[in-house]
């Protein structure tokens, strides 16, 4: 791989982003940093993705990219083979909540139909279609 001193070859991908997040720059009237003639920007119909592009081309783009690389370790990995006290204090204390909700809370049943129908004394819904 090359040094991080030497020029930086980019990927499209890498490419691909520096363009769209310098394009968006120029949309939103960020100053150029190229010195580019009226007549270019007419040739290219002042599109910030092709001035984005001459700018990058250029050198201009004060852009660097870092890749992180994987670091070569020796040594197992090891697994924790008991739980912490703490782990346990946590797990008391949601039981703890648990049950105080489960107290707190309602009942929730499913409706029967003759809880729906208990007697109206001004005789509403005493008819199936409201008679």
């Amino acid at each position: 791989m090359a040094p991080p001193t030497e020029t930086q070859n980019f990927t499209k991908y890498e490419k691909a982003r520096i363009l769209g997040a310098r394009a968006l720059q120029l949309a939103m009237n960020a100053p150029l940093l190229l010195k580019i003639s009226e007549e270019d920007l007419q040739k290219i119909n002042y599109d910030v993705l092709k001035i984005a592009e001459v700018e990058l081309d250029s050198g201009v783009l004060p852009i660097s990219i870092r890749k992180p690389f994987p670091e070569k370790k020796e040594g197992k990995l090891k697994r924790d083979a008991a739980p912490k006290a703490s782990d346990k204090k946590v797990e008391s204390g949601e039981d703890i909540e648990e049950e105080k909700m489960a107290d707190e809370s309602e009942i929730m049943e499913l409706a029967n139909p003759e809880d729906e129908y208990e007697g109206s004394s001004d005789g509403e819904g005493d008819g199936e279609y409201g008679e």
